[in-house]
């Protein structure tokens, strides 16, 4: 379906995850939804000596077959 995966091409950060399948690479969710989930979001990420979640290898939101997930987790509480 359309609506679950856009790609751009254009956007000087493309893609801004490092991927083997740049063609299944969704922009959708560009500023992942699920960074306020803290640790339940779901995906690979590690948290830095000062606190902050570092999500730059994490490239959950932005496979094309995850899109159902990311909708399903948005809604679950923390």
């Amino acid at each position: 379906m359309s609506y679950k995966f856009f790609q751009n091409k254009e956007c000087e950060y493309f893609p801004c995850h490092p991927t083997e399948h740049l063609e299944d690479f969704n922009c959708l969710f560009c500023f992942c939804p699920l960074y306020s989930k803290g640790e339940m979001c779901g995906g690979n990420f590690s948290i830095l000596s000062n606190g902050v979640k570092d999500c730059s290898r994490c490239i959950f939101p932005h496979k094309r077959e995850n899109y159902d997930r990311v909708i399903t987790t948005i809604d679950e509480p923390k």
